[in-house]
């Protein structure tokens, strides 16, 4: 009888707690994409024949997808608008918006708690290469750096995105590097 309950319960848990997945992918909802090209209109329902709300005139912009209905993703983007784009208009690479009301420049680190290499300014647009539990790895140009992870719009708080395998290590390294500078 233990066993039938301890089964249930995690079934039960699972199903209230476990992530939300697109009956149309089977991938994560929500998720972060980004748009594939300078010209897309964001529409109110998912069809052509929906009138459009926006029309985005820039590459590579952060949205995050809430929902799918067949070729169509509703998203929501770093205003809060919210509509449908169809899919071929998107691209699973990951961008970020450096997006924050603290002021209008941001330092960008050599690596975490690291030495300052560099400013960014708002509403950037930028790469994310890799995130651990409060940074993210971007490229801006040809230019890579850190940033603290509640700088941008793109990645959720508690996302660890595209980890290196060696990433212990290297945190161990940045640790005795960091003190060294102290």
């Amino acid at each position: 009888m233990k066993y039938i309950l301890t089964i249930l319960i995690i079934f039960f848990c699972y199903n209230v707690f476990g992530q939300s997945t697109g009956d149309i992918t089977g991938l994560k909802l929500p998720r972060f994409v980004s748009t594939k090209s300078d010209d897309i209109n964001l529409r109110i329902g998912p069809s052509k024949n929906y009138p459009i709300i926006l029309n985005y005139t820039k590459k590579n912009i952060p949205l995050e997808i809430i929902d799918e209905h067949d070729k169509w993703r509703q998203i929501k983007d770093f205003h809060n608008n919210v509509g449908w784009i169809h899919k071929n208009l998107l691209k699973g690479n990951r961008y970020a918006i450096i997006l924050t009301k603290k002021s209008n420049d941001f330092n960008l680190y050599k690596y975490p708690h690291g030495k300052k290499i560099g400013l960014i300014k708002n509403n950037n647009i930028v790469e994310i290469k890799r995130c651990l539990k409060d940074w993210c790895l971007i490229k801006y140009n040809s230019h890579k750096a850190w940033i603290l992870k509640s700088e941008i719009w793109g990645v959720y708080s508690s996302e660890i995105y595209n980890p290196s395998f060696f990433q212990p290590v290297i945190e161990i390294y940045w640790k005795l590097n960091n003190m060294k500078i102290r």
